[in-house]
């Protein structure tokens, strides 16, 4: 038996430069599963057995199929009932918790023991008096073939980006603020689950951090305000233990982290996000990625359920995610058109269609060119019907009217006549999208919400007394707002000599393209601002304060060379022309986007530092879509980290958790898996 932590060097010192997940998948499959394939125990089957975590961390990464291949024949929930297997080994991946080590030793213990050879692995650091109890007992102790912490809990749900799965994070650090024992539980973990991240890609980060306003943490505001600096001084705290106790970890900083909370940006979680990715999400009935349609069943010409995944593995997906819903859907009639005149099944179908006699010549290369076609066309058919329905959906909404006033809103082109003509005038608007917009107003003038004010607004809107509760909870996020109160009656009557006010700049210098494409999540400036150094430092606090030498861009010697300005990507309103970063090129057919791909990841060898952004309270589609856009143009992976990934929808009915004890989130369908 050995006790050590995992000793492979994911990136530190490595001749090749690996993407965030793709570290993740290897250690996972090859540096776990395939460190057992050893002595005796190469070319037999094993069971794999994990807890509710761990086999979250594992599905998020792998695919049954790569596991299989590693020689694990069967998988096993730790806390179920299983068939005793004494012939097999099997191999434990599990968190470090009392619950879990007891259930190890009951399994392995005794003259008959469920399994022949254990292999262990914690997801976390594993506490010492945990260790010294697995090895107190002698039954066992022969059993096991390796003991090790593997530090991998954290759940990548995108190439650049993860999740900690805390689904209650605003509930529990910035609602209960008289419940120490969960703000404590759920700090910690998530500090645990964030460091994890740095010892598995052997990463030593610049700990940055939102600083708080007030050092004096006596009032309930003050309290909230510094989460951000309590989760930094945790993860810290975990990750000096990790230069100790991982071989080969780094010594001197290799990246830079910025710690966040959600009130940076309380705008980017409601406003509405043009892009197809937040489209999809916001507007349709989607369970996470899954997406659900019916098709003409092939037997009896009625109707059936389908559900497909819109994840990596869908090269359409990958291609359009990024891109605006009107440039998605014009390239995906691109595509269609492109596909059906240079594939010859479609051709031929389509002579048949139209009247045409169809040789057999004809049919025999149409059954060649089928099954290919047939695939093909229907990834791109899905994807012609989900964007349809989502133009539908913006069209019988009229979200382009409400989008344009959100917008102005944020750039100080529009004011309160403007807000209160569209209350009055579309009363048909949904009662979410009327929340969404009085948060944007709320958080662009919070003096418009004091006092009365707020109340006459909701009784304008037809919103329901309850929904105010939002709001509040999303100024309380917010901290104090002295400086922006004024005086002075509320009136539904607009003065015209009232200044505009502007929660964004417009972006000076960058390429033009759709309409309702202006807005931008105040990530983007401050992921900017850290790759220039330029932070501010009374803000923006740093755990380990860098020395000028030390605050390059660069992770080898040779600094990464700049981009030229027509590289640079970028976007605006106007124009119609489409962002570089949201378009690969080659990819009429939906499938030679891989190629783009594979050029986009060789482009990783050139990388600079690593950027690590987490946001406490979730983050938004619009924030990912950003770190890829970064990625490109700092040429620097921005990896972008949160307790969880939230649409509108969603982030709302936390937001209202945050002061409501009566609701019970698990009837609100929102999951957590806390330990």
């Amino acid at each position: 038996m050995s006790f050590s932590d995992s000793d492979s060097s994911s990136h530190g010192g490595a001749t090749e430069y690996k993407g965030f997940r793709q570290i993740s998948r290897d250690r996972l499959l090859n540096e776990m599963l395939g460190s057992t394939r050893t002595g005796d125990s190469k070319s037999t089957w094993k069971v794999l057995i994990m807890d509710k975590v761990t086999v979250k961390v594992m599905s998020h990464s792998c695919k049954m199929a790569d596991i299989t291949d590693q020689g694990v024949s069967l998988v096993e929930d730790l806390f179920r009932r299983r068939q005793p297997l004494p012939s097999m080994d099997a191999i434990y991946f599990i968190q470090p918790s009392k619950e879990n080590v007891v259930m190890f030793l009951s399994d392995m213990s005794g003259r008959e023991p469920l399994y022949k050879k254990a292999f262990v692995f914690f997801s976390s650091p594993v506490p010492m008096e945990f260790v010294n109890h697995i090895k107190s007992d002698t039954s066992v102790l022969p059993r096991i073939r390796a003991l090790r912490e593997m530090n991998l809990e954290y759940f990548p749900i995108d190439n650049q980006a993860f999740v900690t799965d805390h689904e209650r994070a605003l509930e529990e650090l910035f609602g209960d603020i008289d419940n120490p024992r969960k703000f404590d539980a759920c700090l910690n973990t998530m500090a645990t689950r964030i460091s994890t991240v740095f010892a598995s890609l052997k990463e030593l980060p610049f700990v940055r951090y939102r600083a708080a306003k007030t050092p004096d943490d006596s009032t309930a505001a003050a309290f909230r305000d510094l989460v951000p600096t309590k989760l930094a001084t945790a993860v810290w705290n975990c990750i000096l233990k990790y230069k100790t106790s991982i071989p080969n970890f780094p010594q001197t900083e290799t990246c830079e982290l910025l710690i966040l909370d959600r009130s940076v940006d309380q705008i980017a979680p409601v406003i509405h996000e043009w892009t197809y990715d937040a489209m999809c999400h916001d507007l349709l009935d989607m369970d996470g990625n899954k997406y659900a349609y019916e098709v003409p069943s092939k037997k009896d010409g009625q109707t059936e359920r389908k559900e497909v995944l819109l994840e990596d593995h869908d090269p359409v997906w990958l291609e359009l995610r990024h891109a605006h819903i009107a440039d998605a859907s014009e390239r995906l009639y691109e595509k269609m058109s492109n596909f059906v005149s240079k594939n010859k099944a479609a051709q031929i179908q389509q002579s048949g269609r139209d009247g045409g006699e169809i040789s057999t010549r004809d049919l025999q290369k149409m059954v060649q060119a089928l099954p290919q076609y047939a695939e093909q066309v229907e990834k791109i058919s899905l994807h012609v019907e989900i964007a349809g329905k989502v133009n539908r959906v913006i069209r019988e909404m009229g979200l382009r009217e409400l989008g344009q006033l959100e917008q102005d809103l944020v750039f100080g082109d529009a004011g309160a006549k403007d807000v209160i003509n569209f209350l009055r005038t579309k009363q048909d608007a949904t009662p979410e999208n009327k929340l969404r917009l009085l948060m944007i107003y709320a958080s662009v003038y919070p003096e418009k919400f004091e006092g009365d004010k707020a109340s006459k607004l909701m009784q304008l809107a037809r919103l329901p007394r309850e929904d105010m509760t939002v709001i509040n909870n999303m100024r309380l996020l917010g901290g104090s707002s002295d400086d922006k109160k004024k005086t002075g009656s509320f009136s539904l009557q607009f003065n015209a000599q009232k200044t505009k006010q502007a929660v964004r700049k417009d972006r000076s210098g960058e390429e033009e393209t759709w309409q309702l494409s202006r807005f931008y999540p105040m990530l983007e400036e401050l992921i900017e601002d850290l790759g220039k150094g330029e932070l501010p430092k009374n803000e923006y606090s740093c755990m380990n304060v860098p020395s000028p030498l030390e605050r390059g861009g660069s992770r080898r010697s040779t600094p990464s060379a700049p981009m030229q300005p027509s590289q640079i990507s970028a976007h605006s309103m106007r124009s119609r022309r489409t962002t570089n970063w949201a378009r690969p090129r080659n990819s009429d057919d939906g499938y030679s986007s891989d190629s783009s791909l594979r050029i986009a990841s060789n482009e990783f060898k050139k990388m600079g530092q690593r950027i690590f952004v987490f946001i406490i309270g979730g983050a938004t589609r619009s924030e990912l879509r950003v770190c890829h856009k970064l990625t490109t143009k700092l040429r620097r992976e921005v990896v972008l980290g949160s307790s969880s990934i939230d649409d509108p929808l969603l982030y709302i009915t936390k937001l209202k958790l945050v002061s409501e004890r009566e609701l019970s989130v698990d009837n609100l369908k929102i999951q957590s898996w806390m330990p």
